[in-house]
């Protein structure tokens, strides 16, 4: 087996935990924010609700999900830059498609996407039967409980997929849903670029 003597190993764990603690710490930042804007005065009407200038729940949970979003895009573009620098160039949205969910997917979860299906009309849908970050994650009440608490780790590998997209010329929206854990499908909606 040959291996590379200038390579650098990183242990996935690394990754696991640092994910993991990726919303909490969203929640905080947003909270800090808040806490900044009511005091300056400078409140911002997207994040702070109008009766009492306090985050509400609805703000707060958008609030949150922009920021891990806007992580997971920028972690999504920079890997395409990496990786995809020696392919040559994707003829259309399929083959697009495909890089992502065997190469990219396998690079970030060390496992390819179980399933793609399309209508060809710019609609995919993306389904891991094992989602990494869904795999350990349980509560005390489990079921609904579970999987409504599951819902924001969704929102950095859909940041992820946007970004790739992005960066290999698709613009697109990018929904991900979970019914049961550990399952994940990502809903992705081509733009038509006119």
């Amino acid at each position: 087996m040959y291996t590379d003597p200038h390579a650098i190993y990183l242990n996935l764990s690394c990754l696991d935990f640092l994910l993991v603690e990726l919303i909490p710490m969203s929640e905080r930042v947003v909270e800090v924010i808040g806490e900044r804007k009511t005091s300056n005065g400078n409140a911002m009407p997207a994040i702070l609700s109008e009766k009492d200038g306090r985050i509400g729940e609805e703000e707060r949970r958008g609030a949150v999900f922009k920021h891990v979003e806007g992580l997971g895009y920028r972690v999504g573009q920079g890997l395409v830059e990496r990786f995809s620098q020696d392919r040559p160039r994707f003829t259309d949205v399929l083959d697009v498609m495909k890089f992502i969910c065997k190469d990219l997917w396998h690079l970030i979860f060390r496992k390819q996407i179980d399933n793609l299906k399309t209508n060809h009309r710019g609609v995919y849908v993306l389904t891991d039967n094992s989602f990494r970050l869904l795999m350990r994650m349980s509560t005390e009440v489990g079921g609904l409980d579970t999987v409504t608490r599951a819902q924001p780790y969704l929102w950095f590998p859909c940041g992820v997929l946007r970004g790739a997209l992005a960066n290999l010329g698709v613009q697109a929206t990018v929904v991900a849903e979970t019914a049961a854990i550990p399952v994940a499908v990502f809903h992705i909606q081509a733009l038509r670029q006119d």
